[in-house]
């Protein structure tokens, strides 16, 4: 086989070497029932492991909820089920770009590293159809437990494509047909005013810092969401959510 075209951005293939344990129903069923995840040990308390379909082939430990708790940070609630996985290969960017579809944006995150706002994010993600979450490699949360659980299932269900250069990613965005949107308070004119017909890259920065300058000059407009002023900014997660669902009830 020849080797893939080096305009490709992202990290196919890459394995982290620390697997993930992964707590709580939601996260741990979704695990299981996806076929493209690696499942290496199920830990579970025997009322909860009777309620599920074990794979067959998988190792299973039993044992209490002290003893599960061992397993996971301290007070993180596992709900009696821990599962130990490979990380999900991660999708090439061109991949993703294939076939756009207006009703199913990107969203592209400017290192914004908090594990639970990544998590809620690919949660609002897949509620409304995206197409993809798109990270730089150097500067995003590993699959955890905790981003797991905050994206209640949903990790299983969305591409989550780590790229090296975002900017280099945004122009291939761009060539691939989407409008790129940066959300910045400071803009001139609000998300609604912003969308247009064809396909959209909502693209957030961090909290605090927002997107970094570069990032700013590879979009083709900067939108604010029209809070009042009697909150400075929205967490980086619920803003994310207010701009898919504008892209998915846009007329």
């Amino acid at each position: 086989m020849g080797r893939r075209p080096a305009k490709r951005h992202g990290t196919a293939n890459r394995t982290d070497p620390n697997r993930p344990r992964l707590y709580g129903r939601h996260a741990v069923y979704a695990a299981l029932d996806n076929p493209a995840r690696t499942l290496r040990k199920l830990y579970g308390t025997h009322e909860e492991l009777a309620k599920i379909v074990i794979p067959e082939g998988l190792q299973v430990q039993f044992g209490d909820g002290h003893d599960l708790a061992r397993l996971v940070p301290a007070d993180a609630p596992h709900q009696g089920l821990v599962l130990e996985v490979e990380p999900l290969e991660t999708p090439w960017l061109d991949e993703v770009l294939t076939d756009p579809d207006p009703a199913a944006p990107l969203v592209l995150l400017d290192q914004v590293t908090d594990p639970h706002n990544v998590g809620a994010i690919i949660r609002s993600a897949a509620a409304f159809g995206a197409r993809a979450i798109i990270t730089q490699d150097r500067h995003s949360p590993p699959e955890s437990g905790a981003l797991a659980r905050a994206a209640s299932g949903a990790l299983e269900a969305v591409p989550w494509v780590r790229v090296v250069n975002l900017a280099r990613a945004l122009e291939e965005i761009a060539e691939a047909g989407y409008w790129r949107i940066g959300l910045a308070g400071d803009a001139q004119v609000t998300l609604s005013e912003a969308l247009t017909p064809q396909p959209q890259a909502i693209v957030l920065g961090a909290e605090g810092e927002g997107m970094r300058h570069n990032t700013r000059e590879h979009v083709d407009v900067l939108a604010k969401l029209p809070i009042t002023r009697a909150v400075e900014s929205l967490n980086v997660s619920n803003a994310a959510a207010i701009a898919l669902y504008a892209v998915a009830s846009r007329s």
